[in-house]
């Protein structure tokens, strides 16, 4: 069904979010009118996420548009030189969707690539993108040789070297974050010196560099593993959610799924007691692929039932019933793998200005699935906070990254909230995730770090054993700290 995507029938939030944000830690960031309301600073110096409550002062704010090349080489140790001499933090960013200072340097020097050259080498099977390029670049380039990114974050406005910087996942199993298919990249180190790093060489700032949020270094272009787009067709199962784990490590381990991802029901009064899993196979024809479409009309049909939910119990039951029943009915038919990945986060915009979106995400193994559900039944419905959506992914086991949030293979949870632009909402959503955090980590499980700032320093050393070691060799190769954002300042920079 052309231009029927996921999100039309099931529609969800995207996975980990893109490259971007700014520290809220400061007092100075959320403005009062006078109000409980939350006034976020603007100005022609000031940039700001997908939050809307990490708006900080940058000393400018630069787009590089060169290619991969000697030009911006040149430029990125130009801005590295000044602002080391200026004694000014600098950082990169793409789509800036995150929601807690991981990219916007305070009073710094903010660098957006503005390039989105993408080739691919279909002998080798890989693709080689300007760290600029989008996942839109990536798929328009590859969709038309019959190719499809390997694994890439669930919507398409956010950067490839900003997706390895956070080293988000995807949906297409049984892989893991997008950083196990990065095969090598270039970046300019704070010294200035370029580098290439795979895991044969500077194997270590590889590991470092991927998951390192831009602390690193400044990448320049990466060679990442691409596949052969396939028509696929999905199959859906509704089940109890305390059978769900078992259910999704067979869809995984099955070598016919190419895709999954499943869903939990989020009604206060049976919260999280069903879940959805959603299969996608390759069909027998795999001839004449259509080119990738995005989001149709019903994508956004949907969108507005999503939002219907905020505040209205029987509109949440509404939309399980839609999922479960009316969703498989309709959108079960063929639809090419690119397809399913070609969507903007725009089809989710809430455009409600007393409101804003904050996401979560936990990673929980999967023999720890029944207690991240109990963990969720007790500490979500007891805050105030408006909960949207769980989607349910998998991520295979991270050997790389020295910050990896997946020592096993684990379920990822990704959550969405509607959250009021007040103090109070602002505080009840700070005490809800610590309170969430410790549960998760109690039971073996991590949280992701791009988003909001409210985990203690407590709670990040547990949940990222290699945050000590990461700091110090971010120390050693970069003493000056020009590389610099608000998860160093705010907390790697305190270890």
């Amino acid at each position: 069904m052309r231009s029927f995507t996921r999100r039309a029938a099931l529609l969800g939030v995207g996975g980990a979010a893109g490259w971007g944000l700014s520290g809220l830690l400061r007092p100075d960031l959320p403005v009062l009118d006078g109000t409980d309301r939350i006034v976020p600073a603007t100005g022609e110096n000031v940039l700001n996420d997908a939050s809307g409550l990490s708006a900080t002062p940058v000393h400018k704010h630069l787009h590089l548009t060169e290619d991969a090349g000697e030009a911006l080489i040149a430029a990125i140790r130009r801005e590295l030189t000044e602002a080391r001499a200026a004694g000014r933090p600098l950082n990169v960013g793409a789509a800036r969707h995150s929601m807690g200072g991981q990219a916007i340097p305070r009073d710094g020097t903010a660098l957006t690539f503005v390039n989105g050259a993408v080739t691919p080498d279909t002998s080798a099977g890989t693709y080689l993108a300007h760290a600029g390029a989008r996942w839109s670049d990536v798929i328009a380039a590859l969709d038309p040789a019959g190719w499809s990114p390997k694994v890439m974050q669930s919507n398409h406005d956010f950067g490839v070297a900003a997706t390895y910087s956070v080293n988000a996942h995807g949906w297409p199993v049984p892989f893991g974050p997008m950083g196990s298919t990065v095969r090598s990249l270039r970046m300019v180190l704070p010294s200035g010196e370029l580098v290439t790093c795979s895991r044969d060489e500077n194997a270590e700032l590889f590991r470092l560099a991927m998951g390192g949020y831009g602390l690193i270094g400044v990448i320049v272009d990466m060679q990442v593993e691409m596949v052969r787009n396939t028509r696929l067709t999905p199959s859906f199962i509704t089940m109890p959610a305390g059978e769900f784990a078992a259910a999704f490590r067979k869809a995984v381990d099955d070598p016919g799924v190419s895709m999954a991802y499943g869903r939990l029901n989020v009604e206060r009064d049976s919260f999280f007691q069903q879940a959805l899993l959603i299969t996608y196979r390759e069909t027998a024809d795999q001839s004449d692929l259509p080119a990738a479409s995005g989001s149709g009309w019903m994508a956004h049909a949907a969108s507005r039932l999503y939002r219907a939910q905020l505040g209205n119990e029987r509109f949440k039951a509404f939309r399980w019933w839609n999922e479960t029943l009316v969703g498989p009915a309709l959108g079960s038919g063929a639809v090419t793998r690119n397809t399913l990945i070609n969507e903007p986060v725009i089809t989710l915009d809430d455009r409600n200005p007393d409101r804003t979106d904050i996401l979560h995400e936990y990673f929980v193994g999967f023999d720890a699935f029944d207690g991240f559900l109990d963990a969720c039944r007790e500490v979500i419905p007891a805050s105030y906070q408006e909960f949207l959506n769980v989607t349910l992914r998998y991520v295979g086991q991270d050997d790389d990254s020295v910050l990896a949030f997946a020592s096993v293979p684990r379920i990822a949870a990704v959550m969405s909230f509607s959250q009021e632009l007040t103090n109070r909402a602002e505080a009840d959503m700070a005490r809800m995730t610590r309170a969430l955090i410790d549960r998760i980590v109690e039971i073996g499980g991590a949280y992701y770090l791009p988003y909001r700032p409210h985990a203690s320093l407590a709670q990040l050393t547990a949940a990222y054993p290699g945050a000590r070691r990461f700091a110090a060799a971010k120390r050693t190769l970069d003493p000056d700290l020009v590389l610099r954002n608000n998860l160093w300042d705010s907390y790697l920079g305190q270890l």
